[in-house]
């Protein structure tokens, strides 16, 4: 844990500098790990890996690595597919004995998935299953057995966020379903019914049922509407519901069960998308009742959840700026919480921010800042050191300092990043305006990519976390409920005259910047200002009345709208861009994946469509085969290229 995380609690009031942070000679792919899987001895830990692109975004090889947690030693398994683009291994579980890991492997572009395992060792790998479909979520049973998540005949990856399947012939057809399967004894059994999409699940400690979220229907829709359920292992039993979420701004996810089969634990709050995470933090027995918020008024949002060898309730929390995991206990309210660690650090793992060993008490997470690069640390959770070195040499060139200004009665951060050698005189700044809206802006390495080319130029970057961002409780998550873009540019306004106040920020030169919810951010912002000079926007939208009907993932809108497009138009065309577009005098590129059901190209094309009829500088791409988010390393180069271009012509001296 870096030095400076003490200081960073203890003076929330003021804006404490990260650091500054050298130039690497030369340009060198950043080190991702993607996936972390503990053995329950502690003696290995199992990693999905590999360098993303100069250009940015996720690693197109991927390997599978095996450590020795004592000595760091690394073994790489040797995959039927090699180590080969398309040959993609995830999902890892380790046996009961940590003795076997198993893990999917993808190959040949394929979405039919083979689940493998393989020794301790990187050796004797055998080949368990070959399914026709996705499979995920692999998790060995208490007494035997093998679950899984898995799609038959799966027509796409699954997630929202990937490209949506052809829309053409007769879709009118039954729709895909994820459901729980076990293998034991050479057969695959499905545990779940047919027609109903599980999303997370665990199993119960006597190994005759599971606890899941699940709703019937749309998997990629309907998320926003999920249930609690309890599934027996056999005897075709129905699943039961045991908890139902109160109102529409409480989706549910991440449920973890105790260790003495009574509770499950999970988080419950206004969420906008299934992958970003956060509220409160809730429990209800397995067997039903009533559910109770063990967290309420909690100044900070619960990310993550899990429960450690002595049974307590760890949970990884945003507060403010910092990363914190406390324990809790599940029976009591929240005054029990024992902060088991803090640090400005963002860190990754399945469980609390961790991958967890029991009885070992060992723990592995991926932890980063801006200025330092992923690296994998181990041990007691709290009391990490580094057990990889791959990224050591890795430098940014920047200085992050955390900002916090107050607006509309609400107590507001974000984030500045200073290039790390300025030229003389005021910079301009470029404002990015993270996703979700539910969801923040937290420190994560700077790799090569439109950011870091940013910096390099001289360009000032300005993350703020404004309403309807994680970070600060629920009360202000749900901020901006019925004033989307409002409110919150507001906040974002401000936050800028704040970095103007403490930086050499030349306000003749602002640009703005985001993608998906930033998308639109980008959009309206210049529908309702001109104080930016110029904007790029990736799979925004532009008509929230138009994109009801045409995105993939509507179920998201009520809590946010409080109805129907068709039961209150009026509140979503306040908050569409294209309703004020005479307004707008700032130049925009946009961009967004063919094939993206998030945020549709037809948003985008019907916004380059009005500024270009209009005489407003404008610009726009549709990258083929892409969903909500570029892959292909030669479309991220090349939005990234026409992102500097564009910045470049209008925010010059």
């Amino acid at each position: 844990m870096k030095t400076f995380a003490a200081a960073f609690v203890a003076s929330s009031a003021a804006a404490i500098s990260i650091g500054l942070s050298a130039v690497a000679a030369a340009p060198r792919p950043v080190h991702q790990f993607l996936e972390l899987a503990m053995a329950p001895d502690g003696a290995h830990l199992a990693s999905v890996e590999g360098n993303s692109p100069l250009s940015g975004g996720y690693p197109v090889v991927r390997s599978l690595v095996i450590r020795n947690t004592k000595t760091g030693r690394a073994i790489t398994v040797s995959l039927p597919c090699g180590h080969a683009r398309q040959c993609a291994p995830s999902a890892l579980a380790w046996s009961r004995h940590g003795k076997r890991l198993a893990f999917a492997l993808q190959m040949s572009g394929s979405l039919d998935r083979t689940i493998y395992a393989v020794s301790a060792d990187g050796k004797d790998l055998k080949k368990v299953l070959a399914f026709p479909g996705t499979v995920g979520s692999l998790r060995f049973g208490p007494g035997g057995g093998l679950a899984m998540l898995v799609v038959k005949g799966a027509t796409k990856e699954v997630g929202a966020t990937e490209p949506g399947a052809p829309q053409t012939g007769d879709l009118s057809g039954p729709t895909p379903e994820q459901r729980i399967a076990v293998y034991a004894h050479g057969r695959l059994q499905f545990v779940s019914p047919a027609g109903m999409w599980v999303y997370q699940y665990q199993w119960l400690p006597d190994g005759r049922g599971f606890v899941g979220t699940a709703a019937p229907g749309n998997g990629d829709d309907n998320w926003w509407i999920a249930k609690l359920y309890r599934f027996a292992r056999s005897g075709g039993a129905p699943p039961r519901v045991i908890f139902s979420p109160p109102d529409p701004r409480h989706q549910i996810a991440d449920p973890v069960v105790s260790p003495d089969g009574r509770t499950v634990a999970f988080i419950s709050g206004l969420m906008s998308d299934f992958i970003a995470t956060g509220g409160d933090v809730w429990t209800v027995g397995t067997n039903g009742g009533k559910g109770v918020d063990i967290t309420p008024n909690m100044k900070a949002s619960a990310l993550s959840l899990g429960f450690d060898c002595q049974g307590r309730l760890r949970v990884l929390e945003l507060r403010g700026a910092v990363h914190q995991i406390v324990d809790l206990d599940a029976a009591a309210p929240a005054a029990t919480a024992k902060r088991v660690w803090y640090g400005a650090d963002t860190i990754y793992g399945p469980e609390a921010g961790m991958a967890a060993a029991c009885p070992s008490h060992l723990t592995a997470t991926v932890r980063q800042s801006f200025t330092r690069a992923p690296e994998i640390a181990i041990g007691r959770a709290g009391h990490w050191h580094d057990l990889t070195h791959i990224n050591a040499m890795l430098r940014t060139p920047l200085r992050a300092r955390s900002v916090t200004w107050r607006n509309d009665g609400y107590d507001i951060q974000g984030w500045l990043l200073l290039p790390a050698h300025a030229p003389a005189g005021k910079l301009p700044l470029i404002t990015v305006v993270h996703g979700g809206p539910a969801a923040a802006s937290t420190p994560h390495f700077v790799e090569p990519g439109t950011m870091r080319a940013l910096l390099k130029r001289g360009y000032a970057i300005f993350l703020p976390n404004p309403r309807g961002s994680f970070g600060q409780g629920e009360n202000f998550t749900t901020a901006n409920v019925r004033d989307l873009g409002h409110g919150d540019l507001r906040d974002i306004l401000a936050g800028i005259d704040r970095v103007e106040r403490i930086a050499p920020i030349d306000d003749r030169r602002l640009g703005i910047m985001g993608g998906s919810y930033g998308g639109f951010m980008t959009m309206w912002a210049v529908t309702q200002t001109n104080r930016f000079k110029a904007g790029v926007a990736a799979a925004g939208v532009s008509d929230w009345t138009s994109y009801y009907g045409e995105n993939g993932i509507d179920q998201w809108m009520i809590p946010y709208f409080g109805a129907s497009v068709y039961d209150d138009p009026k509140i979503y065309d306040r908050s569409s861009p294209i309703r004020f577009i005479k307004n707008v005098h700032t130049p925009v590129f946009a961009y967004v994946g063919a094939d993206d059901i998030e945020c549709p190209a037809p948003q985008t094309m019907e916004f380059w469509h009005a500024l270009h009829d209009l005489g407003v500088p404008t610009s726009y791409a549709i990258y083929p085969g892409e969903g909500h988010g570029l892959r292909d390393p030669a479309h991220i180069a090349d939005a990234k290229r026409r992102t500097l271009a564009w910045f470049a012509r209008y925010l010059k001296k």
